[in-house]
């Protein structure tokens, strides 16, 4: 899965209406993200917030060089989806011993 941010744009206050790779958006609102870490504190000054970028390398929402957020936290809030892929069992004939 592809959770590359595609397209962003602000809304309000510390919100962001998020586009990602497959096609899903939604919005998201990074307050209290950004109240509980200190790593962001710096992004509660609105007009700082708004200045984001996308990194067209990674897919990342950014400020500055120095400051960005994982993706798949942004999908999993804005999508409802979750990002964490589950790995089914392997099927017998691969776990199975095998006869020498």
């Amino acid at each position: 899965m592809d959770w590359s941010v595609k397209s962003a744009k602000y809304l309000d206050g510390y919100r962001l209406a998020v586009t990602f790779a497959d096609g899903k958006s939604g919005v998201v609102d990074l307050e209290p993200r950004l109240r509980r870490l200190p790593l962001f504190r710096r992004l509660l000054d609105v007009n700082v917030f708004q200045a984001f970028r996308i990194n067209p390398d990674f897919g990342v929402i950014c400020w500055g060089d120095d400051l960005d957020i994982a993706p798949e936290s942004l999908y999993e809030e804005a999508t409802g989806g979750h990002t964490a892929a589950k790995v089914a069992e392997a099927p017998a004939k691969y776990t199975a011993k095998r006869k020498r």
